[in-house]
């Protein structure tokens, strides 16, 4: 049985991105006592802090909660791993870094569905609130916030050559992904400060913590919300191997991100009742939409081999070039150990009769087969390109009624015929900037999918169900929408239908992806929620 219970006005599950801006912003009234239970542990290990450190956590239990999809129809039976941050931060100590909104279309669209205070014009302030973006404050961007934007450390030639060959393509090059339109081609802004990495823990949990009201647990892992009377009474955790309760007088939010916030949801008996019957768990709100309308961005990861241009592949593999680089990041905290993932960005038309842009490509001066293992020995750059707003929708379902066990990730990839020809063309665009002038005396040879992928929609279909794996951005399984949507879990305000004092708050809300990497558009969510709880709260 849990132990006698503790009270408190808000309970956050989950201290990932979304999870630390709200400990942050429910604790700044002394007058709230907060409880934020997290089921990783601290971020106290070197490879969370130093950028080029995602290498070693994603696929590290250490570090990732190391999920995996089932087999994929879409990607010709394989299974992907599917990696979400298991410490403070959550997956924005262990991510690419990468400062994206999307475009303003994404959030106008939310608006449209009906979803008062969700249009570009409701969230631009929101995102500034919290920004502190390394040129000020201005029109689009904040300064002083908590959350830190800079430029990268480290540019390469190869990757200026390949963004004059975008533009020979008829791509432009444009100042800043972050205005609304992020079509063009430009270097990714980083969440980092002085060449380290920048994550949520850092910037909003961590000087929080010294508040009394506050109270951080890791290693809890989340088993239920308790409901009594149609009401989020508080959770039951299991922490060291006992089992407790903690109550809320106010509200109960979870955080846990688009794989954990649905599966906690039906754990706790809120989701579809046939399946929750299935497991033996007793249904307390039918709530068909839990699990449902998953959506990722598929990246197909495309490999050129070059000569006479320098990469990342051939100082990895030198002894001179390793310890070149551990000086630079030692004395000067710059050099290819503050490396995001990806450095160049492209933003473009899978189509020409596109109304905007559909695809993002993440350029890298470097290769390798995936992640964790080591780069290639030979000179290569790579070109991932995702659809950044896929047709595809995907499911999470309960593997099992224990707690403990991961449930059952369908991502459902290209399952559309649009996808499909979506991903036909975005191997064709990337052809034909490699294959601009500006390239061509590097002789680039494409490894993958490779020369021999005839161009017809049937081939590069299969080869990107060969090549694609996910960029880490699952959103949609606890969608917002409209009371009169069957599939809708919380309304415009975050909170769960048919269940008072329980919100949703992180990446499962989002009705349709964002065109771009989805952190900092959880973490203005994350932002706007607790405005709203606490707007409430003052009712």
């Amino acid at each position: 049985m849990p132990i006698d219970a503790e009270t408190y006005d808000y309970i956050v599950v989950g201290a990932g991105s979304a999870g630390c801006v709200l400990a942050n912003r429910l604790s700044a009234d002394p007058g709230n006592r907060v409880l934020v239970l997290e089921a990783g542990g601290r971020d106290n290990w070197i490879w969370f802090h130093i950028p080029v450190g995602y290498l070693f956590a994603i696929g590290n239990p250490r570090a990732d909660w190391c999920f995996k999809t089932e087999a994929e129809a879409g990607l010709n039976g394989r299974a992907l791993n599917y990696p979400r941050g298991k410490t403070i931060g959550g997956s924005s100590a262990i991510n690419a870094m990468i400062y994206m909104r999307g475009q303003a279309a994404d959030y106008d669209h939310w608006r449209q569905l009906g979803l008062a205070g969700w249009g570009w014009d409701d969230v631009l302030p929101t995102f500034k609130r919290h920004e502190d973006h390394y040129l000020g404050a201005g029109a689009f961007h904040g300064g002083g916030g908590e959350w830190r934007v800079e430029f990268p450390r480290l540019t390469w030639k190869l990757l200026d050559e390949v963004r004059v060959a975008a533009q020979q393509a008829g791509i432009p090059p444009i100042a800043d992904f972050n205005t609304g339109d992020n079509e063009g081609s430009s270097y990714f802004q980083v969440n980092q400060k002085r060449g380290f990495r920048w994550s949520a823990a850092r910037g909003f949990l961590k000087p929080a913590l010294a508040r009394p009201n506050l109270r951080l647990e890791t290693g809890c892992h989340t088993e239920r919300v308790l409901i009594e009377h149609g009401r989020a009474a508080g959770v039951v955790y299991r922490q060291n191997g006992v089992t407790r309760t903690a109550k809320a007088r106010g509200e109960v939010i979870l955080a846990a991100g688009a794989i954990g916030s649905p599966h906690l949801l039906k754990l706790s008996g809120i989701g579809p009742a046939g399946e929750l019957a299935q497991h033996g768990i007793a249904v307390v709100k039918d709530a068909p939409g839990v699990g449902a309308n998953l959506q990722d961005h598929l990246q197909l990861r495309m490999i050129y081999k070059v000569t006479g241009i320098p990469t990342l592949n051939e100082q990895y593999h030198s002894l001179f070039g390793r310890a070149k680089m551990g000086l630079q990041f030692a004395f000067l905290q710059r050099g290819p150990l503050t490396m995001a993932p990806s450095q160049l960005g492209i933003f473009t038309r899978s189509r020409a009769e596109k109304e905007r842009a559909d695809l993002e490509f993440h350029v890298q001066p470097l290769s390798l087969g995936k992640f964790g293992e080591p780069l290639h020995d030979f000179p290569a750059f790579t070109m991932s390109v995702c659809n950044l707003r896929p047709t595809s929708r995907g499911t999470l379902t309960l593997a099992s009624a224990d707690s403990t066990a991961a449930p059952r990730i369908q991502p459902n990839y290209l399952a559309t015929e649009e996808d499909r020809r979506v991903a036909a063309d975005s191997v064709r665009v990337a052809r034909r900037i490699v294959g601009q002038p500006a390239l061509a005396r590097y002789r680039p040879d494409e490894l993958l999918p490779g020369p021999s992928v005839a161009d017809t929609e049937e081939a590069l279909a299969r080869a990107a169900g060969d090549i694609g794996t996910t960029i880490f951005h699952p959103v949609g399984t606890a969608k917002m929408g409209l009371a009169s949507d069957p599939l809708a879990v919380v309304d415009e305000r975050l909170r769960v239908f048919g269940i008072a004092g329980l919100r949703v708050a992180d990446a499962s809300i989002m009705p349709t992806i964002v065109s771009g990497n989805t952190n900092s558009p959880t973490i203005m969510i994350a932002e706007k929620a607790a405005g709203m709880i606490l707007e409430d709260g003052r009712r």
